[in-house]
């Protein structure tokens, strides 16, 4: 049973999709190019969701796990970062986890 937004939206349906994509689709991707300078679920989840606030996610979110923390917009758009990935594969996870490397302090 999906839990629904009073604006009619399965956030819950969001959340499984999200998770999906972060413990599973991107590490197997990642494996399985054997070239990516990341491969592990929570690799994954830092990146994206400090890229949907551009800076580190925990100063965002009250709460977890994050993804349950999430608003509707805020999900999609993890969604839509997961899925960017997984189109562009190596060329934007180097990207977005420079980026997230950088907001956390730990590249220059």
């Amino acid at each position: 049973m999906g839990q629904t937004t009073l604006t009619g939206v399965d956030i819950a349906s969001l959340r499984e999709t999200y998770l999906r994509k972060v413990t599973e689709t991107l590490p197997a991707r990642a494996r399985a190019s054997g070239d990516w300078p990341i491969h592990r679920d929570h690799c994954f989840s830092r990146v994206v969701l400090d890229t949907v606030f551009e800076d580190e996610w925990y100063d965002h979110v009250n709460g977890r796990p994050a993804y349950e923390h999430l608003s509707v917009a805020e999900l999609t758009l993890a969604i839509d970062i997961a899925d960017r990935m997984l189109d562009e594969g190596r060329s934007a996870v180097v990207e977005l986890n420079n980026n997230s490397l950088r907001w956390r302090g730990k590249l220059e």
